[in-house]
Formats: C-alpha cells, structure tokens, sequence
C-alpha cells in the first residue's frame, strides 16, 4: 500500500501570531491562507517538503461542536492540551535557540529523554504542544 500523511491540522485562535511563529521562527511556507466569515484557514509546511502540511483552523468553525464544546475546546488550548505536533530536526540546539529567540513560550529545554530520543517542547501561540525532536 502507498500511503502518507498529507496534512494534520492544528486549532489557531490569531492568523498573524500564527503566522508569525510558524513562518518567521520555523521557517515554514505558507501554501494556502482562505478567509471566509472573518476566519482563516492557514496551510503551511516546511520548505522543500511540499507533500507535507499544517493546517491551521479556527476551532469555532468545526462542523458539528456544540457551544459547550467550543468553551472546553478553549480552554484546553489555554493550557496546552488539545493540539500537538511532533517536528524533527538535524540541530535541536540551533532550532531551539530560534525558537526561543522568537518568543516562543519554552515548556521543555532540550533534553535527552528516558524513551530514547533528544527533543524540546515549546507552545504555538495558540497553546498547541510542539516537540521538537532532534534526528540521528
């Protein structure tokens, strides 16, 4: 069977601070931004990756989530529990230093961890959890 991950979405709560950290501090590229009803939905990626994606959408507009839902939905994303994406890179170090340097909340400094692998964490301005893996 042929099969691969073409996109993964993410919630996002302000298309510039998203846009901001992923595009300025990451380095991805944006391949899509659709507004419509005053919210964006954002595809981006890592430049030269370009079968792979992000996909940042505003949670209020989920198709079938009650207002109740919308309210927990928030406030998971307010503590960093609803979304999350693991990213790799060659250099942890020198990524983790740009991200910290762009302003990203750091929740993990790199660290060689008890599972076998060297990685950080940090959140998106959204809230999202993302680790960050160093490759070998």
């Amino acid at each position: 069977m042929d099969i691969s991950i073409h996109s993964s979405f993410l919630p996002h709560t302000d298309p510039e601070a998203s846009l901001a950290f992923y595009c300025d501090t990451l380095g991805f590229e944006v391949r899509m931004d659709v507004e419509y009803g005053g919210m964006h939905w954002i595809t981006l990626g890592p430049a030269g990756q370009p079968d792979t994606s992000i996909v940042l959408y505003p949670p209020a507009a989920s198709p079938g989530v009650t207002e109740e839902e919308q309210h927990t939905i928030a406030e998971m994303m307010a503590k960093g529990t609803y979304g999350m994406v693991l990213l790799a890179t060659p250099d942890l170090d020198t990524t983790f230093e740009r991200v910290q340097a762009g302003g990203a909340e750091i929740v993990q400094e790199p660290a060689q961890q008890p599972y076998g692998v060297r990685d950080c964490g940090v959140r998106d301005p959204a809230g999202n959890m993302i680790r960050i893996q160093e490759r070998p």
